[in-house]
């Protein structure tokens, strides 16, 4: 399948649904305090989308419940809110996306809840700094796989290792489109397959495990844990390639 070049036009449309993703998350962010419980949470941040002129993206989606997931602990992504009360040193990944006139956004953020642990602190900072490392390597010319091969390797220099299985991917008129975006290389050789253009719209998402990134889905066959069951961090923008380089869309 191609994948899709957006008008300047098409791409400011996406905007404005990526404007309230930022909102929304900024929003969870500083809703997500001790005593408060993940559904409490959810529901806070779905209103929150819905006054501000969109749809919860990823509630019905594929089957899922919520407007948010919210991945706790050891949880890397796809939580789905429950009664759980959240408690000083908590680790939680908030993932949203939004749907405006026809047009989605995405994006995600970690946070700890009050003192969190040295380690937790840099499992969120190895996310949120490979995010942006990778949006400052982005140019057109790049191949997708060289992409990888830089999340992959900036995941490892901060002593930590990519969750296995998921990737960030292609947006637009559909909440997960083409391409693909693995946060590991999946081949031997980076410099093959589609390229980076003008106009391309996508996510990033750096998942992050911290021994062994191999994913295991719970019960609840939506949240997924690598198989370390150790802490993960999540972080995520929507980015749209103009004059050459990427433009965060996420953003208020």
């Amino acid at each position: 399948m191609a994948i899709i070049i957006r008008s300047k036009k098409e791409i400011d449309s996406i905007a404005k649904s990526s404007a309230i993703v930022a909102s929304a998350l900024d929003f969870a962010s500083k809703n997500a305090k001790a005593g408060v419980s993940l559904k409490e949470l959810d529901s806070m941040v779905e209103n929150h989308i819905l006054q501000s002129g969109g749809k919860p993206a990823f509630k019905g989606l594929y089957g899922f419940p919520n407007a948010t997931c919210l991945s706790l602990n050891e949880v890397i992504i796809h939580g789905i809110p429950t009664n759980y009360k959240l408690k000083e040193g908590d680790v939680l990944g908030i993932d949203l996306g939004v749907e405006c006139d026809g047009w989605y956004g995405d994006g995600a953020v970690s946070v700890g809840i009050g003192n969190i642990s040295k380690k937790d602190e840099e499992l969120i900072a190895c996310a949120k700094d490979t995010l942006y490392e990778a949006i400052d390597f982005i140019k057109v010319g790049l191949h997708f796989k060289e992409l990888s091969s830089f999340l992959e390797e900036a995941i490892h220099s901060k002593g930590f290792v990519p969750l296995k299985g998921f990737c960030g991917h292609g947006i637009g008129r559909k909440p997960h489109d083409e391409p693909e975006i693995p946060n590991y290389l999946e081949s031997p050789n980076p410099k093959q397959g589609p390229k980076i253009k003008e106009g391309m719209v996508f996510c990033i998402e750096p998942m992050i495990a911290q021994k062994d990134g191999e994913p295991v889905i719970l019960e609840d066959k939506w949240s997924v844990v690598a198989k370390d069951r150790l802490n993960g961090s999540h972080y995520e923008h929507t980015i749209a390639i103009q004059s050459g380089k990427a433009r965060i869309l996420t953003t208020a």
